[in-house]
Formats: structure tokens, sequence, C-alpha cells
């Protein structure tokens, strides 16, 4: 059975850090592009950065640049979101997906077949 399971959410006041991981089973990370993404109320899940298989190429939007960083343990058969300068507005429950990851444009989220299921992030002002 394929399961990809978030943890690391929590409360962080604003300026803050946050490491999130997304533990998978069921098939390799290296099968597959992992990517994270989030939503929040009311809004539509958007996609945040990816991480393809194989060259290790990595995607990010212009909303996390520089502020977050994704990576992967493959021993762990784990992937990583470094979230750093939390701002009010990354409150957001945060999912990662396994699928695929073209570099040339955002993550999307038709493109990803396996889902966790979720991990809350709230930053306070």
């Amino acid at each position: 059975e394929v399961q990809l399971v978030e943890s690391g959410g929590g409360l962080v006041q604003a300026g803050g850090s946050l490491r999130l991981s997304c533990a998978s089973s069921g098939f390799t990370i290296d099968d597959y592009a992992i990517g994270w993404f989030r939503q929040a109320p009311g809004r539509e899940r958007e996609g945040l950065s990816c991480i393809n298989r194989g060259d290790g190429a990595i995607r990010y939007v212009d909303s996390v640049k520089g502020r977050f960083t994704i990576s992967t343990d493959h021993a762990k058969n784990t992937v990583y979101l470094q979230m750093n300068s939390l701002k009010p507005e990354d409150t957001a429950v945060y999912y990662c997906a396994a699928g695929y990851c073209p570099t040339n444009t955002d993550p999307t989220l038709n493109l990803y077949f396996y889902w966790g299921q979720g991990a809350q992030v709230t930053v306070s002002s």
C-alpha cells in the first residue's frame, strides 16, 4: 500500500522556522518526484516546490523561493521542506504528494496521484 505521511507541522511565530517531513512507504522516492503543496482556508491548493527523482532537479514557486528548501534523505525514503522566515500568510495545511515535477513550470496538482493527509502550519503575527 502506498502511503505518504507528513509530520512537523505546528504553531510558530512570524519569522520562525519549521521543518516538515514526508515519509513514504509502498514505493521509493526514487520512483516519483515529490511535491509540496498547501491549502489555506477558503483558497485553492497551491504547489510550492518539487524535487525530481534521478537528477534531483528542484522547482520553487516565487512566493517561497529563498525561504523554503526541499531536500531528500534516500536512506529514510523521506523528503523534507525546511521553512524559514515564516509569515502569517504561510498559514495553511501542507501536503506532500508523489507524481511528476516538470521543472519548467510550477508544481501542478493534476500531475500528482499519491497524497498525504496533510499537516497544519499556523504562523502567528
